[in-house]
């Protein structure tokens, strides 16, 4: 693929910002149609917490059976590379806004039969795996519709920034909803909750974005013209290694959240002491995500991004030495802040891809990194049963570490400042 130069300004009038500027999250919050795609994704994202929360309980009192549990959560993952490769020319193929909201309401409409009272266990899963197939096509279109509303500079990094910052705060409030929600009334009736959310969120966007027409795409079957685009954007050097800086960490990241049951019954601390665990990461990724966003400038949070990729899975090397809750939650805290290098690889990828294979390639990060998250929880919990739980951590962090240092070495000389020197001289 040839390096594109920066597109001019969108359809909102808002115009790529410099790399030496500094805008912040107050100003991509002030462009009306970020607004209603910001408000929209807390609003579907709450609603798929609590969904996740209640189909386990469901899926539980149906089944009496804790692997047919586990599995409903493990379906929100696995089903994401099939729409991620197979239906991720949908997201150039048609209008932004249309793909956006008829995803809402074919998730609304997948929850929705969830509820009807004796549906089989086998189609509530298949429904829940009909999510995750959808989800990547909506996550990707709208990654790729972030450009026309806030063009392809640091605007559109705060504001990619600000949607993953509300989804690990929607994380620590989902599922206390959640939990509280159940308590008062029945899973089925709780799942209302999420169609209601849905139906909001499709209704926000059809009425709070523009028409845009669609990027384009091959002629020929869906399926076809969505391999063909997968190809094209893994066939570019620089976009493969991104794409790997954005999935491998993660891979790695996710081995404590997949063990924090059990690590909490080791160090002793009970429910408190899980809750606590399991709240530790998002809140260290939203405070380096909010640092990085309101205090750097464009230019050093490209500077930052490899040498923090390099480092933000040492702190679980501490858990070698069985430390106590506090240093624990320390240590999570730590390299959850570390994973601001984003900020950076999100300017650096959106400049790598041509704008026409944009949904594509923003299909495919969603896909594949949702995919490698659940690969790593699974693999956690098989090397779990052989090395013991503190044992996995550290090994994911020394793992990890290692895997970061070698894609940051080869992304040196393809990715980041050397790419865009290219680009100014081309």
């Amino acid at each position: 693929m040839q390096q594109r130069p920066a597109a001019p300004p969108g359809p909102t009038g808002t115009r790529t910002a410099a790399r030496d500027s500094a805008p912040g999250y107050a100003q991509a919050l002030a462009v009306p149609e970020f607004r209603a795609v910001f408000a929209a994704h807390a609003l579907s994202l709450l609603g798929v917490i609590v969904s996740e929360i209640s189909l386990s309980v469901l899926v539980y009192d149906l089944t009496g059976s804790p692997l047919m549990s586990a599995l409903t959560f493990a379906l929100g993952f696995l089903p994401y590379v099939v729409g991620g490769t197979l239906l991720a020319g949908i997201a150039d193929r048609f209008p932004a806004r249309r793909v956006l909201v008829v995803c809402d309401l074919v998730c609304a409409a997948c929850v929705a039969l969830m509820t009807v009272p004796g549906a089989h266990i086998g189609v509530v899963l298949a429904l829940r795996g009909a999510l995750a197939v959808v989800s990547p096509v909506f996550q990707g279109t709208r990654m790729a519709t972030l450009t026309d509303i806030l063009g392809d500079g640091d605007l559109f990094v705060l504001g990619r920034s600000l949607l993953r910052i509300v989804s690990q705060s929607a994380l620590l409030v989902g599922f206390g909803l959640g939990g509280l929600l159940l308590s008062a009334v029945s899973p089925r009736r709780a799942l209302l909750i999420t169609v209601g959310t849905f139906l909001v969120s499709a209704t926000v966007l059809r009425f709070g974005t523009r028409p845009r027409p669609a990027r384009g795409g091959a002629p020929g079957a869906l399926v076809g013209d969505s391999l063909r685009g997968s190809g094209q954007v893994l066939a570019d050097r620089r976009v493969r290694l991104l794409l790997l800086l954005f999935w491998v960490p993660p891979m790695f990241a996710v081995v404590p959240e997949a063990l924090a049951a059990p690590y909490a019954a080791a160090l002793g601390t009970g429910s408190t002491g899980l809750g606590l665990l399991m709240c530790a990461l998002p809140v260290g990724t939203v405070a380096g995500e909010l640092y990085a966003g309101s205090r750097l400038r464009p230019a050093a949070r490209e500077r930052i991004a490899l040498p923090l990729v390099c480092v933000t899975l040492l702190p679980y090397l501490g858990c070698a030495f069985h430390p106590g809750l506090a240093v624990s939650l320390l240590l999570l805290l730590l390299s959850g802040a570390g994973s601001a290098y984003t900020l950076g690889l999100d300017q650096w990828f959106v400049r790598a891809v041509p704008e026409e294979l944009r949904g594509r390639a923003m299909t495919l990060l969603t896909a594949g990194l949702m995919t490698i998250q659940g690969v790593g929880m699974a693999l956690a919990g098989v090397a779990a049963e052989f090395a013991g739980v503190t044992a996995t951590i550290a090994g994911a962090g020394v793992l990890g570490t290692a895997s970061c240092a070698l894609l940051a070495r080869a992304a040196r000389r393809g990715v980041g400042p050397t790419m865009d020197r290219r680009a100014r001289r081309g």
